[in-house]
């Protein structure tokens, strides 16, 4: 454990922060895991929609600082090219 008062500080903001991203985390690879079903069971329509909302989670996660924003560009890329295959 830390000695120094701002050394605790920073041990509770760092727990805090781990948390938080924790749960953008665990909602994303949620929505991930329902778009690779839906392009599995070669739903297109299903995909597109769930695209936009993971693509959107995966922006709403680089704002919040939970994931870095070439991670996000690189998930999306790939994911995008699972939509399109799907003609």
């Amino acid at each position: 454990m830390p000695i120094k008062k701002s050394a605790l500080k920073a041990l509770r903001q760092s727990e805090k922060k781990r948390i938080r991203h924790n749960k953008v985390k665990a909602g994303l690879n949620w929505l991930r895991r329902q778009f690779l079903k839906a392009i599995n069971a070669k739903d297109k329509k299903g995909a597109q929609s769930l695209y936009l909302k993971l693509q959107k989670a995966l922006d709403k996660a680089v704002q919040k600082g939970a994931i870095k924003k070439n991670t996000a560009s690189r998930s999306k890329s790939r994911l995008f090219k699972k939509v399109n295959k799907l003609n």
